[in-house]
């Protein structure tokens, strides 16, 4: 007998252990192979169990307990791991040598978890072998209930591993029952009585715990959890917990829901959703009902805030799974379940009444099945009519307390019952509205959600019927409902258009006479009421004509001719009528194209597929004169108000007969060509300048029938596509509208969006090639972009007969990748690729055809070599500009198709392409950057390896320059590679000269790196820890200009970090706004002047005089102006009265805090304030007008140099002040405005200045001259 695989796999990982605790097993095992061996017995799982079993009576005796541990541990596991592969036979049969020999094992005191869990293991394998004989032995006996008792032991243990192990063993367990006619497993009445007691005895330790404990004290209760655990094991396990025990065990669990730790909570409710999960199949649902009669009866006090919410949600859960199973038995409880819950609403208890409504929305939205509703009996009616009732005597006064939760459940409700609804809740609609007319009710929110379900599933007419709108003729003693008008505006759907025109196009035309009154009557504030009534009728039209039932019937030509004259007058209308024009052609062709699987979703509908085909043969009869009033109002229509105009005309161009259509389309092409040739050159000119100048000028007449022609070219038969191309190609050809040949560009995109289309594509492809290559030197920069999607187009429709159009319109695709605009450069990227993979896919290029080319050109094979061999012929370009747009194109098609390029080809590109880096010209090596970088972040590095020898030497030769950010450029690239290819290869090849910069890269990475492992790398909220990274719009995008998070922070001492650092300063103030605000009144979002209020700088505050310091004077009397240092210095020596005696020794420190005399005179001599000496001999010092600045004056000897020397201390005040010298010693200026604090103004007022030069007090003398 062979070794099972499996089996054989488990003890070779033994054999050669990777941990150190199975050294041992591995050395148990070798001595028991070697007696295999020695005894020549066959390496079978029974061989190997019989050894073992063998040398655990050695290990483990029923009398001493465990003589070795360490041993005892590893033949225990390789029991554990044997027994699963053994006859059962043998197992039943050694079942009580085995477990004599592991009960002292798992009763000992010291068993650690290793032993414990191989010893569950093995009890598993035991117990999973045993038969119904065995299972009947009685627990006092060696048998599997005693080795069951044990295992509930273990899964109560304080070691989490071993009690998971158990629990797993226990479930495993009683998932497998021997074969018998009984359901459940033998054991499963013992394992539910034994986990319940256990349950029941800790429960009530826990709670005489409690008592004895503090309030503010939290009690943990590990036991009981590791109860809960297990019952819920228990009731998972088995088909369902015993019938006999589910009473005491719902006392139980909902007595422990009364705790207030959220954890036992939670963890008793998972045992009822286990208990439940385990019901909701067809062989234990039989005790679902015996379970729920048991919770009902277990029902709370009125009152019992912490209990009843807990048993609230174990009813809505059980009739969940009991409506899964029985659905109709379920239902007709329902209105018993109904009035026993609701009764929760009447509680002072603000969690109950929020408990209760939730339990009742549950049973309302499991329990009431759809086929009741859609098709009910007449004792389904009855149901239904009973809770209706019941619904609606939860408004009543005694539950007045609880009406915003009462209205959750009444719009749950509403949306259960549906259209059954009306008319069995009509009373609670009517109640409602009443509450909502009041001035004294607080819950208008809540209203008008229930409010708008009620319109949503009974309609507008049967709410409107209850409660009317009272705006056109009031009924006496009731006030309007206007605020219904919003209300009906998003909840209706699906309902009669009919009552739309009877009910709101009166009303609508009653109000708009009173705006006419009262505009005559010049009442401004009620005009603007009646207007904006009109406004909320017309608003109500789209859900009228989203899936109207009587569409037929109702939109009449009437209706529409309404509907057109609104069109042309009422130009606030325009938007509410066009919706609602294309909400009739949408939602019906919205239901024609449900499959036959989303056929279900029409039942809760009024309209099926042959109403809506109906519908749709009903509007098209339309088609034509709605066609045409749109095409006349789009043209009066201001560009910026014209979406949904074009919208509506595309839904009515999708339904309109093909006569009509090819009608419509031949009068506006004919009214295109007639404002083409009206249009002249210097007018149209000047009509594109008064536009720029102002937003609402109309567009030229050929703008717009030309935006008609794009839009209904996708509908067009092929008939008309000759005409549509040679329409194409005209205003191309022209170049003196670029708005214009955009939109004619524009075209050929738009006919992939119809079947005709693409095959009038592939049809006319010759034609498109021949005209997009012509136009090419009369394209306009704004059309680049729209002609490179055309090219796309062309591109994609080519037949793999001829491909000669690629490289034919190639030149122009390569210069457009420099294009200014980025979306033309993402276009032309776009282009590239879709060429790429047009020649990927194989085909003849025809050399004869393309320009400048011979006509005996031979044919080529179209390959991606080919390809690069074509892009790369503009290499040879004749200036710098194609040369650097084809090393961009190269970059691009490069990084997109590099793992299917040969190693040769990528070779010679890099070879090629290196040669670049040597040129000259900025422009061409700014491309080559980036294609140097593209090889580094993606080709493989055995290739790029070898080619580093040249590729970094000719980087390096750019690393110092600047302009153009080169050098920042060419770190970042050195860093890619350092990070693919290592310092050492990189260093190997950079230039002696040059190695600072790798130095630096290495001393920036380690330094980030200690800062990152000392967490120094958290900063201030102010100022974030690093920069975002940005996002990008594609892998190229990102591989090209992501830079690493070192990339910028690790600048040499001569890069420009601090620039950057300010430049990243000011992006992110840049970044921000701030809101100027008044303190005494807060910033009014209503206001048209709150744009005059976002300020993008940081707002200062208003200085607000406080209290008053007195003003400093001399001895004299005279005032002196200084800043806080010089102030500083005054108080020091009040006897200071010119600046000449600042010169004076220093005095001594006779504080701590102040600086000695010596460090003074070495500070004066020798810090970073001391004066020196410059060119010829002439003193500078620092002249300081802030923290930061650095500014020098030099002083000539000649001109009070020694005074200045002697001076020094007064010049480093006195520089500070914020008054700039006229020249060296001149008369200083001083604002009228500004005087010393406390002094009057004085007229005539002088300023004397002492000393000269920069360090100076100015002193202010009324009356009289001041002398110097």
């Amino acid at each position: 007998m062979s070794l099972n695989v499996s089996l054989a796999e488990k003890l070779d990982k033994i054999r050669s252990p990777n941990l150190k605790n199975q050294q041992q097993t591995a050395v148990v095992l070798a001595a028991i192979e070697d007696t295999l061996r020695d005894q020549r017995a066959d390496s079978s799982s029974t061989a190997y169990f019989a050894a073992i079993l063998a040398l655990l009576g050695q290990c483990i005796s029923s009398s001493t307990g465990v003589v070795n541990k360490e041993l005892a541990a590893a033949v225990v596991y390789l029991l554990d791991l044997v027994t699963p592969y053994t006859p059962e036979p043998l197992l039943r049969t050694k079942f009580t040598l085995i477990l004599s020999h592991l009960a002292p094992a798992l009763t000992f005191q010291d068993a650690e978890a290793p032993l414990l869990r191989s010893a569950i293991g093995c009890l598993e394998s035991l117990l999973l072998a045993q038969d119904k004989a065995a299972w009947m032995l009685p627990q006092s006996e060696i048998g599997p209930r005693r080795a069951v008792a044990g295992l509930l032991g273990l899964a109560i243990d304080h070691r989490p591993k071993v009690r998971k192990r158990a629990l797993e063993a226990l479930a495993a367990v009683l998932r497998s029952p021997p074969p018998s006619p009984a359901l459940d497993h033998p054991a499963a009445d013992m394992c539910a009585e034994t986990s319940l007691r256990s349950l029941s005895d800790l429960a009530k330790a826990a709670g005489k715990k409690r008592k004895h404990q503090r309030g503010d004290q939290e009690s943990h209760e590990p036991p009981l959890i590791h109860a809960l655990q297990l019952v819920k094991t228990v009731a998972l396990a088995s088909t369902g917990w015993p019938s006999r025990k589910i009473e005491p065990l719902c006392e139980v669990l909902l007595s422990i829901s009364r705790s207030s730790q959220q954890f036992l909570v939670m963890t008793a409710f998972e045992v009822f959703e286990a208990i439940f999960k385990g019901m909701a199949d067809e062989i234990s649902s039989s005790k679902l009902p015996h379970l729920l009669d048991a919770m009902s009866e277990l029902r709370p006090s009125q009152n019992d805030a912490q209990l009843l919410p807990s048993w609230m949600a174990v009813m809505s859960r059980g009739y969940d799974v009991s409506a899964q199973l029985e659905p109709q038995d379920t239902f007709y409880k329902l209105p018993d379940l109904f009035e026993q819950v609701s009764s929760g609403l009447a509680s002072s208890s603000h969690e109950i009444r929020i408990s209760t409504s939730e339990c009742l929305i549950s049973f309302l939205a499991n329990c009431v099945p759809e086929d009741v509703v859609l098709e009910p009996s007449i004792y389904d009616e009855k149901i239904l009519e009973k809770l209706a009732k019941q619904a609606t005597g939860l408004l009543s006064v005694k539950y007045q307390g609880a009406w915003m939760e009462v209205f959750k459940v009444l719009g749950s409700i509403f949306a259960t019952f549906g259209r059954r609804a009306h008319p069995l809740l009509d009373e609670a609609v009517r109640i409602i509205g009443e509450l909502r007319g009041s001035d004294s009710f607080n819950g208008e929110k809540e209203a008008d959600e229930v409010l708008g379900i009620a319109v949503a599933e009974i309609g507008p007419d049967a709410v409107l019927q209850i409660l009317p709108l009272n705006l056109a003729n009031p009924r006496p003693g009731q006030a309007g409902r206007a605020w219904m008008l919003p209300l009906l505006r998003d909840r209706i759907y699906n309902t009669k258009l009919a009552h739309f025109k009877s009910e709101f196009v009166p009303l609508s035309e009653a109000m708009y006479q009173r705006v006419l009154d009262t505009t005559r009557a010049e009442k401004t504030m009620e005009t603007k009421i009646y207007e904006t009534v009109v406004q909320q009728i017309w608003a109500l039209l789209p859900g009228y004509c989203g899936l109207p039932v009587d569409l037929v019937l109702a939109f009449d030509q009437g209706f529409a001719e309404l509907l057109a004259n609104l069109l042309y007058r009422q130009v606030e209308l325009r938007a509410d009528l066009c919706r609602a024009l294309h909400m009739l052609v949408d939602t019906n062709r919205g239901v024609l194209s449900l499959d036959d699987e989303e056929d279900h979703l029409m039942k809760k509908t009024l309209v099926n597929k042959v109403d809506a085909q109906a519908n749709i043969d009903h509007l098209a009869k339309f088609a034509g004169n709605l066609l045409a009033v749109l095409f006349n109002v789009y043209s009066e229509t201001l560009p910026q108000h014209r979406g949904h105009i074009l919208e509506c005309i595309n839904s009515y161009l999708s339904i309109a007969p093909k006569t009509e259509l090819m009608d419509t389309f031949n009068k506006v092409t004919v009214m295109l060509e007639s404002s083409l040739t009206e249009s002249k050159p210097d007018a149209q000119a000047e009509r594109e300048k008064t536009k720029k100048n102002s937003k609402d000028k109309m567009p030229t007449m050929s703008h717009t029938f030309m935006d008609l022609v794009i839009t209904i070219s996708i509908h067009l038969p092929r008939d008309c596509y000759a005409t549509l191309f040679s329409m194409a190609a005209l205003i191309i050809a022209k170049d003196d509208d670029a708005q214009l040949q955009k939109k004619a560009y524009k075209l050929i995109p738009r006919l992939t969006k119809s079947e005709d289309g693409k095959l009038a594509l592939r049809e006319r492809n010759p034609e498109l090639q021949k005209l997009l290559l012509d136009s090419a030197e009369k394209t306009t920069s704004p059309a680049r972009r729209d002609r490179l999607t055309a090219i796309s187009t062309v591109v994609a429709s080519l037949p793999k007969s001829d491909l000669s159009f690629i490289p034919s319109i190639l030149a122009e695709v390569i210069l457009s990748a420099k294009e200014t605009n980025e979306k033309a450069r993402t276009a032309a990227f776009d282009v590239l690729v879709m060429m790429g993979e047009k020649m990927q896919e194989g085909g003849k290029v025809r050399q004869s055809r393309i320009p400048n080319m011979p006509t005996d050109a031979p044919d080529v094979e179209a390959s991606m070599e080919e390809y690069f061999k074509m892009v790369s012929a503009g290499l040879t370009g004749s200036t710098p500009h194609i040369i650097s747009a084809t090393i961009t194109a190269l970059t691009r098609i490069l990084y997109q198709f590099r793992e299917t390029l040969p190693d040769s080809l990528l070779t010679e590109l890099v070879s090629t392409l290196d040669l670049f880096l040597t040129t000259n010209n900025r422009e061409v090596v700014g491309s080559c950057f980036g294609f140097v970088k593209v090889c580094v972040i993606s080709l493989p590095t055995v290739l790029m390896i070898p080619r580093l020898e040249s590729i970094i030497p000719n980087l390096m030769a750019w690393s110092k320059e600047h302009k153009g950010r080169f050098k920042s450029k060419v770190k970042h690239i050195i860093e890619r590679m350092i990070r693919r290819f290592g310092f050492d290869v990189v260093e190997k090849w950079c230039p002696q000269t040059d190695r600072k910069l790798i130095v630096n890269i290495r001393k920036s990475k380690e330094r980030s790196r200690r800062k990152k492992a000392a967490g120094a790398a958290d900063e201030s909220e102010d100022e974030p820890s690093g920069r975002r990274r940005p996002a990008f719009e594609s892998e190229f995008d990102e591989a090209i200009y992501d830079s690493d998070d070192s990339a910028a922070s690790s600048a040499d001492s001569n890069d420009g970090a601090s620039a950057g650092a300010r430049r990243s300063s000011k992006r992110e103030k840049g970044n921000r706004a701030y809101i100027v605000e008044d303190e005494d009144e807060p910033l009014d979002l209503l206001d048209r002047n709150t744009l005059s209020h976002i300020s993008s700088s940081k707002p200062q505050r208003a200085h607000r005089p406080g209290k008053k310091s007195k003003a400093k004077t001399d001895v004299d009397g005279k005032l002196i102006f200084g800043d806080s240092k010089g102030d500083k210095l005054d108080e020091a020596d009040p006897m200071v009265l010119d600046s000449s005696t600042a010169a004076a020794p220093p005095r001594l420190a006779t504080d701590s805090n102040e600086i000695g005399g010596i460090d003074a005179y070495m500070a004066a001599v020798k810090g970073k304030d001391a004066v020196q000496r410059g060119q010829r001999g002439r003193l500078k010092y620092k002249n300081k007008r802030g923290a930061d600045a650095g500014d020098e004056m030099e002083v000539d000897d000649d001109d009070g140099g020694n005074d200045k020397a002697k001076n020094a201390e007064s010049a480093t005040t006195g520089a500070r002040q914020q008054r700039r010298p006229q020249g060296r010693g001149g008369s200083i200026a001083v604002r009228s405005q500004r005087k010393g604090l406390g002094v009057e103004k004085a007229r005539g007022a002088r300023v004397e200045k002492s000393g000269r030069g920069s360090g100076t007090k100015f002193k202010v003398s009324k009356g009289g001259r001041g002398r110097r």
